[in-house]
């Protein structure tokens, strides 16, 4: 088995002086349709969490259990959503900055008394916020905070895709998520894209029936 997350990188942090350490990180950066989701996590030092990785290393049932561990014994998580039609717009990594931004306001709401003061984010950092940040490259295998992170942001997103799998039936969001897989590919071309498609993304321009689709409408 290969390195798994450890405190590492938070207790740098407090040697530092931190006192609440938040681990951030997105899911949802390679799909073809569906929002990306951030969340932010600033786990209790006191109440260990067993077993936290990268949420991709993780069994959809694993990922689950870990999310409601994280939701019961987290000091505080916030979540940041950009929707698609933000995404075309600003671009996906300006949508992921957006979310990351968002995640990590939603922190002071979750617990008004516990903001975080460092962050530890997987590969990147947040311009335009006064925290103290350090960008960890694959830092959901090397951070128990941001592996954290990242299993709130997966499962946040894998739900929100299954949900809209009802919404708009015959691509197949609750299986592959939005991503580019060959049934993916294959509704795309045989449907048209959807109100949540990104339409500035090659795969979506590349695969989408040439004058089909569902009308446009109001997407999450």
């Amino acid at each position: 088995m290969g390195r798994r997350p450890t405190w590492e990188f938070e207790r740098r942090a407090f040697g530092r002086g931190a006192r609440a350490v938040a681990g951030v990180d997105e899911a949802g950066r390679g799909p073809l349709a569906g929002p990306v989701v951030a969340a932010a996590v600033i786990l209790d030092p006191d109440a260990p969490i067993d077993g936290l990785n990268d949420s991709k290393l993780l069994s959809p049932a694993r990922r689950e259990h870990l999310y409601g561990q994280i939701r019961a014994r987290a000091r505080a998580v916030g979540v940041g959503v950009v929707p698609p039609a933000e995404i075309d717009r600003v671009n996906i990594l300006q949508a992921t900055l957006r979310a990351m931004a968002e995640a990590v306001a939603g922190l002071s709401t979750a617990s008004p008394g516990c903001p975080a003061d460092h962050l530890l984010i997987d590969a990147l950092t947040l311009p335009g916020v006064s925290l103290a940040q350090d960008g960890i490259v694959k830092g959901d295998q090397k951070s128990v905070s941001i592996a954290a992170a990242s299993i709130i942001a997966k499962v946040t997103r894998d739900r929100l895709m299954a949900s809209l799998d009802a919404r708009y039936p015959g691509y197949g969001f609750a299986v592959h998520k939005g991503y580019p897989t060959a049934a993916h590919r294959e509704a795309l071309r045989r449907l048209g894209p959807c109100p949540i498609h990104r339409r500035t993304f090659r795969g979506v321009v590349a695969e989408a029936a040439p004058g089909r689709g569902v009308a446009a409408g109001a997407a999450p």
